[in-house]
């Protein structure tokens, strides 16, 4: 069961009880319907988007009873029945059918064909294709007695005309209340339809540039404007690319520090027409950030496949790991092997979120507290990654929740400061950072090999032990795993008394070959907390154990506690599927102990 439908669920069992097993409460009747995947995965998550995002009332809309259409223009029984109905009233009938939707799990040929055949013996106009992965929106008319069919960005709001889609004013545009399904659509469609475009690291990039488009319209367009970025019903697919590679060209002016001169729209004229009609009614800038958050590792997911260690870290690992971490308002923070920013983005979220509270319990306007998030995410933010696809990404990411993007920087972390950029040794200096948080490359074949990088670290050496049992420091290794001279790195970059968050090989401190490394955390650093986690958490891209360390740099007493635990549940087995139990109160919920980790931490007092 999707994220989306069991949210469904759980809302609709407060108030109309726990529906039998294999059954689940319909979104608009009210009826108890079978848990089918088409049901699931198609029906309901339509059926909410049209109450939610089109303002459709649930009045207009029939799922139970099922409406049913003719099958041939002989045909007196209406054997067809439609997924879902809407009408332009509450008056169920023919003459007021104004939108069927399909949601048989078919691929795009046979899902038009069958929208099409249903369309064709009803009066309405407007058809809608839906499996749960791709959408598809049709027009109907009739060209010389012919009826003839159409696809069209996306179907009108309630109240709107159909040729008016597109048509949007600033002001009208709302937050999405799903973009992981409407991302999800996107990037389904652009990996079966995009022309000359197949790998995903590309249409990744491709969806950047689009967003910047549609985040630069957002912000530059006056509230009573009708927006740029825009497709409209008939009109030409090469108008819509010309209209957005204008924006474009504004974008790369305003954003030099992501968008690269060279950088261009490469998606064919049909793909951004449909990206922008999927796009275009709604507010990114507004939506929630979360929300964004899980759409866009949606897109940018399939594109990260590990080769090089590059790992998604999960969300509920990176938001323990901020909050055991809690970073304050005034702290500068740092992920020195940011990736996708993952971890940047969830620590903005927490310390925008103590930002508000404390604008609000002083009585601040609301300008006052969006200039106070804004500048914590200037002035505090970095990050750095050696991968430009990644950094990139990073600072899309950073743009588009916040505006830390002139943070992130693409440098190797590990080679020395004097080989960055000017702008990189400016912003990141050692010792100048009160957090660093990050989950460093790790996999069997990275190695650091070079002379030049390994002897500037101390864990780029050998260390063997003396007569005295005390390790010392020889010769230089011909190679290093690169997570070890993270390590180092890390605790370099950190203010004496700052905290280290960092995701390790749980394999470095069972194995007699690193114990050296622990010996070196030992000296050098205050252990607060060991976090073991779950073999499934990589999985399915690979199956390393890891664990959390939560360092402070400051020298260790000769007593301290450290809080420990083994979380055993992360929310998802070893294929990615997500672990469900039935609880106390005969309830299904997520098998996710993660959650819990940073109020056990907390109360433990070591926070």
């Amino acid at each position: 069961m999707t994220d989306e439908i069991l949210a469904i669920k759980e809302a609709v069992d407060e108030t109309s009880g726990e529906p039998r097993d294999g059954y689940i409460i319909d979104y608009i009747s009210g009826r108890e319907v079978r848990e089918t995947p088409e049901e699931v995965d198609a029906v309901q998550v339509f059926a909410r988007t049209l109450v939610e995002d089109y303002d459709y009332p649930k009045s207009h809309i029939r799922t139970r009873p099922q409406w049913r259409v003719k099958a041939r223009p002989s045909d007196t029984k209406k054997e067809y029945p439609v997924d879902i109905a809407v009408f332009n009233s509450n008056t169920h009938d023919e003459d007021n059918i104004h939108i069927i939707i399909e949601c048989k799990k078919k691929n795009r040929k046979d899902g038009r064909g069958q929208l099409e055949d249903y369309l064709r013996f009803s009066k309405s106009r407007i058809g809608v294709w839906f499996n749960g992965k791709e959408r598809l929106f049709l027009k109907k008319h009739e060209v010389a007695g012919t009826v003839k069919f159409e696809e069209i960005p996306n179907i009108p709001r309630h109240g709107q005309r159909l040729e008016d889609v597109g048509l949007f004013e600033r002001r009208d545009l709302r937050p999405a209340t799903n973009l992981k399904s409407i991302f999800r659509a996107m990037r389904n469609y652009l990996a079966a339809n995009a022309v000359g475009i197949t790998r995903d690291e590309v249409l990744a990039q491709q969806l950047i540039n689009l967003l910047f488009c549609k985040i630069y319209d957002e912000r530059f367009t006056k509230p009573t404007a009708t927006v740029s970025f825009r497709a409209g019903v008939d009109e030409d697919h090469d108008q819509v690319l010309k209209r957005i590679q204008d924006i474009f060209e504004k974008v790369k002016k305003n954003y030099k520090d992501v968008i690269d001169v060279s950088d261009s729209i490469r998606l064919d004229a049909k793909s951004v027409a449909y990206i922008v009609g999927e796009l275009q009614m709604f507010a990114i800038t507004l939506s929630d950030r979360d929300a964004v958050a899980d759409a866009f590792e949606v897109f940018i997911g399939p594109s990260l496949k590990g080769p090089q260690g590059q790992f998604f870290t999960p969300r509920n690992v990176v938001k323990m790991v901020i909050d055991m971490l809690d970073p304050s308002e005034s702290d500068r923070i740092i992920d020195p092997a940011c990736g996708s920013g993952g971890f940047l983005v969830e620590a903005l979220r927490h310390v925008w979120q103590k930002v508000e509270i404390q604008g609000n319990e002083l009585g601040w306007p609301e300008n006052e507290i969006n200039s106070a998030k804004q500048e914590a995410a200037i002035k505090n933010f970095r990050g750095l990654d050696k991968d430009s696809f990644l950094s990139k990404v990073a600072k899309a990411y950073m743009a588009i929740l916040g505006d830390g993007r002139g943070g992130v920087f693409c440098e190797n972390s590990l080679d020395r400061p004097q080989n960055w950029s000017a702008a990189a040794r400016t912003e990141i200096k050692r010792g100048s950072f009160d957090i660093v948080v990050t989950n460093p490359p790790f996999g069997k074949k990275l190695a650091i090999d070079t002379d030049d990088i390994l002897k500037t670290y101390d864990l780029g050496h050998e260390w063997k032990k003396d007569e005295h049992e005390e390790f010392q420091k020889g010769n230089l290794h011909d190679k290093q795993p690169p997570q070890l001279l993270f390590i180092e790195r890390c605790l370099e970059l950190l203010k004496p008394g700052g905290k280290l968050g960092i995701v390790l090989l749980e394999s470095i401190f069972g194995m007699p070959k690193y114990e050296y490394i622990v010996a070196y955390i030992e000296k050098r650093t205050t252990i607060r907390a060991v976090v073991t986690l779950p073999e499934d958490l990589f999985q399915p891209y690979t199956h390393a154990k890891t664990c959390v360390l939560i360092l402070e740099n400051t020298p260790p007493s000769d007593d301290h506690d450290i809080f420990m635990c083994d979380v055993k549940w992360c929310g998802h087995d070893s294929r990615g599927n997500p672990t469900y139990r039935v609880n106390s109160e005969g309830k299904r919920e997520l098998l996710d102990e993660v959650p819990l980790v940073a109020d056990l931490y907390k109360d433990s007092g070591k926070k």
